[in-house]
């Protein structure tokens, strides 16, 4: 579904990506994880044609329509309640009346139909960001930080619900810093420092490969072992 083969990407003198190889499967959950300004958003950036890398080769199996995209709350029109930034994306998609309410209670908005975004709490609005972004039931989904402000309980519920997504036949790429809930919730992860991927695989299998002796799966110690780092 997704491969980058060799990218490379800098801003003036500061090199963000050197030489970054991965490749995402169909159907997987695939997570980028690393700590802030290791490189992540600017993958997805490359990724989703917001930015050209200065070299390398990356592949998309997907057209536009059949990517859904959440960075932080872009996409959010403020002086709209919930209900109707979804109706707007709705009626572009012509999607059925009732599609914007189901994907609201699906993200824990259901009662808050009528808040206008600008009156969202930080939580709140990255919830009403994926709704709109899992809207039309894209087949490929970036999300950056899903959950990076949401409560224990609704990062969890999130959690359930892009299992779903994928059970149902799309593929996530995912960014976070959340060791722990990549280690749950992804098939696949890359770990990225100062730009550079460091390791990849399945995170219960580089937890064995790395930390051996540990009785429970540690993504953390992993990445520490590896780039003398903690997140």
């Amino acid at each position: 579904m997704i491969t980058m083969r060799n990218v490379s990407k800098s801003y003036g003198d500061k090199p963000v990506l050197t030489d970054v190889n991965f490749q995402v499967g169909r159907g997987e959950i695939f997570g980028l994880l690393g700590p802030s300004g290791a490189g992540k958003t600017t993958i997805i950036n490359i990724l989703t044609k917001q930015l050209e890398p200065d070299s390398g080769e990356i592949t998309v199996d997907a057209t536009p329509r059949e990517v859904g995209l959440m960075l932080d709350s872009g996409g959010l029109y403020p002086h709209l309640n919930c209900m109707e930034n979804l109706d707007l994306y709705a009626r572009i998609y012509d999607l059925p009346k009732s599609k914007p309410l189901e994907v609201l209670k699906n993200v824990g908005l259901g009662e808050d139909t009528k808040k206008a975004a600008s009156a969202l709490s930080r939580g709140m609005s990255q919830r009403l960001s994926l709704a709109r972004a899992i809207l039309y039931s894209p087949k490929l989904l970036f999300l950056d930080e899903p959950t990076s402000a949401l409560d224990p309980g609704t990062a969890r519920g999130i959690c359930k619900l892009l299992r779903r997504l994928c059970d149902e036949g799309a593929t996530i790429f995912l960014t976070t810093h959340n060791m722990d809930e990549a280690l749950k919730l992804c098939d696949r992860v890359a770990l990225l420092h100062e730009g550079k991927i460091v390791e990849q695989g399945a995170p219960v299998a580089l937890c064995g490969q790395y930390n051996a002796l540990r009785t429970v799966p540690d993504l953390e110690a992993v990445f520490l072992q590896l780039t003398g780092v903690e997140l």
